[in-house]
């Protein structure tokens, strides 16, 4: 307590001050830990599986590159039939971008004949992180 031209002001000790500041910055910690990397953005996760010329051409590394990139979440693993599957989630303009890049683009020396999509839904928030190649 403090007393100031005839008033008294209630003022916290350094003790409770640190302590109120302490509790702040756990609060904005958790309220931000909560938040999702979208920013608000209505998430999707979509399946695919790239076939043509997409194995020996490093389609699998420049998809990588692709997802990390936008800033999207997923893998990609070749298969024994000679396509390119896996699995894309993030925001869904971005989720958009790189559906065109795989279906339009891919590695250079790459040549896509036919991108199948499947199983996109919206997500209530990222079920895996990063963006990386399986085996």
């Amino acid at each position: 307590m403090q007393v100031r031209g005839g008033r008294t002001a209630f003022l916290p000790s350094a003790t409770r001050w640190s302590g109120l500041l302490l509790l702040e910055a756990s609060f904005v910690f958790l309220a931000m830990s909560s938040m999702d990397v979208s920013g608000g953005a209505k998430l999707t996760s979509v399946d695919f599986e790239i076939s043509g010329n997409v194995q020996g051409v490093c389609f699998r590394m420049y998809t990588e590159d692709q997802g990390k990139k936008l800033g999207v979440n997923g893998w990609v693993k070749n298969t024994r039939q000679g396509t390119v599957v896996g699995q894309v989630q993030g925001p869904s303009d971005k989720v958009r971008e790189m559906k065109a890049w795989l279906s339009k683009v891919g590695s250079p020396s790459s040549r896509i004949d036919h991108a199948v999509f499947s199983n996109e839904r919206d997500i209530p928030k990222l079920e895996m992180r990063g963006f990386g190649t399986r085996y």
